[in-house]
């Protein structure tokens, strides 16, 4: 049975700490994608005060399992023994230095032992500093500034010039970036042609919401090798969650430099840039250069993340479980009977609700409405489900029984035409798409 919750109470702390945080920060959140544009008003949680394994708890004290997992940076769950211990050990000698720390070394070494494409290593500390160190270095390398972009990049203006979102981006900018569609390389190619000979690089997610056809990556490694352009794989989501070494390992195709970061160390803020020997020695030439970018206490979690991914099953846990989830959530859309409505995407390890329009009411509606019904059944979730080794049977057995419940109030709402009158809060207003 679910509990009858008082809306007005449930979240009444955290709209306080929100009206407060807007008074100084800019929608009231740090990173874009947890703000107030993706959680509808007086229906969601809008801070976080704790979290342990696969749950956490909001400024209100309501407990949630969390399938968002700060955007997919935490990997092994909330507070991992292990990781925690080793800076907890890092700690007492000290955290940022005025030179070089062993740990640089250590955590490049073992990058270099995992992923095909890496010789040498570079730290940032956001997928957004490695993208863009990597687009730096293959300018640099080739003497071509124009980039093929696939798939989502981070915030710089070389990328987030090419979206919706290019307010403040010069033009000139803008305009040496040129989109291409995932598993179409005849869109590839057309770039390569209207534009002979100025790519610098091609820079793509190597997996998105769906999975490489067969013979895409490969056509695409083909293409730049034969236009003169270096082959970047983002794999700020990829890594560390589709397998240790990247899905250039898993799908075998190398490319000339790849990105990492989010889950390489269980949410402690660190990013990569790796590649072929003689294109990263190019970093002695560009400027890369961070303050924080040996920073030993992420350096140390990274580490143990790393080992601990090694010698237990975790990637293996997440598949398993995001398995159960993906073939779940389609088990219930097919006995509620919306698949012209809903459908799911992605792979185990980062999967996504995906909803369409219908004729009566936008999928910003119907995402509202699943939204508001998730988190006051105690399932934090943005519309993907980011697994984590510590997401137990029971968590997704809950998260099922979620699903099956709200499903079955959307297919009575959309068929009564009275999903608005389900709406306790505004619905979402539409935002640019990532992918």
């Amino acid at each position: 049975m679910k509990k009858v919750i008082d809306m007005s109470t449930r979240y009444a702390r955290s709209e306080e700490l929100l009206e407060r945080a807007l008074n100084t920060i800019p929608l009231g959140s740090q990173t874009f994608s947890k703000s107030k544009t993706q959680y509808p008003l007086e229906v969601s949680p809008y801070f976080i005060e704790r979290g342990a394994g696969s749950h956490v708890w909001d400024a209100d004290g309501n407990e949630y399992i969390d399938f968002v997992n700060s955007l997919g940076a935490v990997t092994l769950g909330y507070r991992d023994n292990a990781v925690d211990a080793a800076v907890r050990s890092q700690m007492d000698n000290g955290v940022s230095f005025s030179l070089p720390h062993k740990l640089e070394m250590l955590v490049a070494e073992k990058m270099v032992e995992l992923i095909p494409c890496a010789e040498m290593v570079r730290f940032g500390k956001n997928g957004s500093d490695a993208t863009s160190g990597a687009i730096r270095l293959a300018r640099a390398y080739t003497g071509k500034e124009r980039v093929a972009v696939c798939g989502y990049h981070g915030w710089q203006d070389w990328y987030i010039g090419s979206t919706a979102r290019h307010l403040g981006v010069p033009r000139a900018v803008r305009e040496l970036t040129h989109a291409f569609a995932y598993n179409r390389l005849d869109t590839l190619e057309k770039l390569f042609t209207e534009y002979p000979g100025q790519f610098a690089a091609v820079i793509l997610e190597p997996m998105s919401m769906v999975a490489p056809e067969s013979g895409f990556l490969e056509g695409v490694r083909d293409l730049c090798g034969q236009n003169g352009a270096l082959l970047v794989f983002d794999e700020t989501i990829t890594g560390f969650r589709f397998h240790l070494g990247g899905a250039q390992k898993l799908y075998g195709i190398t490319p000339d430099l790849a990105t990492f970061g989010k889950g390489m160390a269980n949410g402690y803020p660190i990013s990569a840039v790796v590649g072929k020997r003689e294109i990263m020695k190019g970093m002695e030439d560009i400027f890369f250069s961070f303050t924080f970018g040996g920073e030993t206490l992420s350096l140390a979690a990274a580490l143990a993340t790393m080992q601990r991914m090694e010698t237990e099953p975790v990637l293996e846990t997440l598949f398993v479980q995001g398995t159960k989830v993906m073939d779940g959530i389609r088990e219930r859309i097919r006995k509620h009977g919306l698949e012209r409505v809903l459908s799911v995407a992605g792979s185990p390890a980062w999967s996504f609700l995906v909803i369409q329009d219908t004729p009566e009411y936008s999928s910003w509606t119907t995402k509202t409405f699943y939204l508001q019904e998730m988190l006051e059944r105690g399932i934090l979730t943005v519309g993907s489900h980011n697994m984590s080794y510590s997401h137990s049977d029971q968590d997704v057995a809950r998260l099922l029984i979620a699903y099956d419940e709200i499903l079955d109030q959307l297919s009575s709402a959309l068929i009564e035409r009275n999903l608005e009158s389900k709406l306790r809060c505004r619905p979402l207003e539409p935002l640019f798409k990532l992918r």
